[in-house]
């Protein structure tokens, strides 16, 4: 019995231990699947430098990046991303808040990464996160003006491709709005296009000036996406139908 005794303590102790490794695999569980839903949204094929990626991961919840090598997603062996998460798990009735730990993974992002990979462990870099710059906010699409300014001709009336192209110069568009102008069986269509990154959707403008119509408008976000046609001087010509 007093053998017993003097073991209870020690078995005590050691259930402690357990639990307390228990928890801390758990929270270490908890942010490697932070860092695995990172890995996922950084996937894709398109060409980018390490400095889109590190900015794409930096605005990440729950993610902090601490360290970027590499040059491009297509050179080489791709971008490495060291990014720290944080993981809680419950930590037994003398911790209610549970117990949280700091961990960081890496992360590759290149043509020949998989989807579902599992990003690696890593030591954590020394230094605080990176802070990347924002990107410069795209041109805004004149709208408002294009709409006051296209011609509107009568439905007996002719359209004139040389007035919509005089209107288009006289709005003194700047540099990064790319704008096409076609004419087809007495109508002109327009469009106005802002350069995208060939993976989000396009920021465009169409208009459509035809005898008794002029029609402004910006097609539905499935539309522009790239590949989709939706931004696009033809679309201006001949809409496509709405998505389903």
């Amino acid at each position: 019995m007093r053998r017993l005794l003097l073991l209870a303590p020690l078995l005590l102790f050691t259930a402690g231990c357990g639990v307390l490794q228990s928890s801390e695999g758990e929270a270490t569980d908890a942010a490697r699947e932070v860092a695995e839903k990172a890995a996922q949204r950084l996937y894709g094929q398109r060409p980018r430098t390490a400095q889109d990626v590190g900015r794409s991961a930096a605005g990440i919840d729950g993610v902090d990046v601490l360290r970027v090598t590499g040059t491009s997603t297509h050179d080489g062996d791709g971008i490495d991303v060291v990014v720290r998460t944080s993981g809680t798990a419950p930590d037994g009735w003398s911790n209610p808040q549970g117990l949280t730990v700091l961990r960081c993974f890496s992360i590759r992002v290149s043509p020949r990464s998989e989807w579902n990979q599992t990003p690696r462990d890593v030591d954590c870099p020394e230094g605080p996160r990176l802070v990347f710059a924002p990107l410069p906010e795209p041109p805004r699409l004149p709208y408002e003006q294009l709409r006051a300014k296209l011609p509107r001709v009568p439905e007996d009336g002719r359209v004139d491709e040389a007035e919509v192209r005089r209107t288009l110069a006289a709005l003194d568009l700047g540099a990064e709005i790319r704008t096409e102008v076609r004419a087809e069986d007495g109508r002109v269509g327009v469009l106005l296009l802002v350069g995208g990154n060939g993976f989000d959707a396009q920021d465009c403008l169409l208009a459509r000036v035809a005898p008794g119509a002029t029609e402004v408008w910006v097609p539905s976000r499935v539309q522009r996406m790239p590949g989709e046609g939706g931004c696009t001087v033809g679309n201006a010509l001949d809409p496509q139908p709405p998505p389903h």
